[in-house]
């Protein structure tokens, strides 16, 4: 499968926030990636839906919204109103799985699922066909900068091998610790949508780095 690129705005310099998500876009990303976090899903606040809309007026390319929120059929609609072109939620973070794919599916746009490093794929298989993407954790959600775990490839190729053996075309998506060093482990496991903030904003040259990610087999 392609291999999409997303950077994480988590890592960008807020100052110059129309300015990175250019530079993210010229350099050759499929996408941004958004994180919102809301202090009781995971212990850290991020940003929400002004920041959101504010980055929607510069991107042409897809706005990848990565819900770590409690309950979050609550906000779908609010975050596709401004702009969000991929809704990705925790499976651990709602008490209706199916109510959430279907509300955001309503709304016209792609619909992911995301497990915490700890959380099985097990837990989450009845809903794979359900959805566009599943996100795999490769860290403790909630801060970046953290080490990338080698053990969530198990999962990631567990998801690959489902999703060939069932003829779907999931994205598989990693998140976290993701590097020059790490990148490859994810797309050899099956990973195909990989997420990077500090690797790719701090980089002198980000659309080298996303070259050699895009190269990957």
């Amino acid at each position: 499968m392609e291999i999409k690129v997303s950077p994480s705005l988590l890592s960008c310099d807020f100052l110059k926030l129309g300015d990175e998500i250019n530079r993210a876009q010229n350099s050759g990303s499929d996408m941004i990636h958004f994180d919102v976090m809301d202090g009781m899903f995971v212990n850290n606040i991020s940003f929400g839906i002004p920041l959101l809309a504010a980055s929607k007026k510069c991107a042409y390319i897809p706005l990848d919204v990565h819900l770590m929120i409690n309950e979050p059929i609550r906000y779908i609609d609010a975050f596709v109103d401004n702009g969000a072109d991929i809704v990705t939620f925790h499976a651990e973070a709602c008490s209706n799985v199916t109510a959430v794919i279907k509300r955001i599916k309503s709304r016209g746009v792609m619909a992911g699922i995301a497990l915490k490093p700890n959380t099985p794929v097990d837990s989450i298989v009845e809903y794979v066909k359900l959805v566009d993407m599943v996100l795999v954790m490769t860290v403790e959600p909630g801060f970046g900068g953290q080490s990338f775990m080698y053990e969530t490839m198990d999962k990631v190729r567990t998801l690959r091998k489902y999703s060939d053996d069932n003829g779907l075309s999931l994205d598989i998506q990693v998140d976290g610790g993701i590097n020059a060093d790490t990148v490859s482990a994810a797309v050899e496991a099956g990973a195909n949508v990989i997420v990077s903030g500090t690797y790719l904003f701090k980089s002198d040259n980000m659309a080298g780095e996303i070259r050699k990610i895009k190269a990957l087999k």
